[in-house]
């Protein structure tokens, strides 16, 4: 379980495609801390597990085996040697939550269409899938490539999230333009709602 507070954007430094899965190597500071084998750590939102770990100096070196469904869902397909993620260790028990209980679980990828700066705000368009907004509600949450976000307005088949400059800075939205591919999973208690509502 993840809270969408992003704790610092790690480095790509390589993608191994295997016979079962796909091999992901990224170089971590902050959140190598106390991160173990076997431990999750969210990557643009998806949980993720680590399974080598290596110390680098004051960095660290972790891998994960990505298997296709999560390569092909998400857009850690897109990643390149260099491209920065977004990251997130798991919530502690009795740590503050931040933002919104976040799963770690995406639910599709949206395109950005559009991304405009407004003063020193940015406001961000995403057209998302329409099993994505249907739990999209205006002053609602969702995690956009991890992010916890508050939904600005919604529109038939996109919504809209305003992005503050601290955000801008310390996470890859900085690196998002029109048209890139961003993970999206929508609040967990719109799908509760909807499931006891359909008994």
């Amino acid at each position: 379980m993840f809270t969408g507070i992003i704790e610092e954007t790690g480095t790509v430094e390589s993608i191994h495609p295997g016979d079962k899965s796909i091999r992901l190597t990224l170089k971590l500071r902050k959140t190598g801390g106390g991160l173990k084998v076997g431990d999750s750590l969210a990557v643009n939102g998806c949980c993720l597990t680590v399974a080598e770990l290596t110390a680098k100096g004051r960095a660290k070196t972790a891998q994960f085996d990505l298997l296709n469904e999560t390569w092909n869902l998400t857009n850690l397909q897109h990643c390149r040697a260099g491209s920065l993620v977004n990251l997130e260790r798991s919530l502690e028990a009795g740590g503050r939550l931040g933002g919104h209980f976040v799963t770690g679980h995406i639910d599709g990828t949206g395109k950005i269409i559009t991304w405009e700066k407004t003063g020193d705000d940015h406001q961000l368009q995403i057209a998302a899938p329409e099993d994505v907004m249907r739990y999209v509600i205006h002053k609602g949450s969702i995690a956009v490539d991890g992010i916890s976000l508050t939904v600005a307005a919604v529109e038939k088949e996109s919504f809209k999230i305003w992005i503050i400059p601290h955000t801008f800075e310390s996470t890859a939205l900085s690196e998002r333009a029109v048209g890139d591919a961003v993970n999206l999973e929508a609040d967990m208690l719109g799908k509760y709602v909807e499931r006891f509502a359909a008994r």
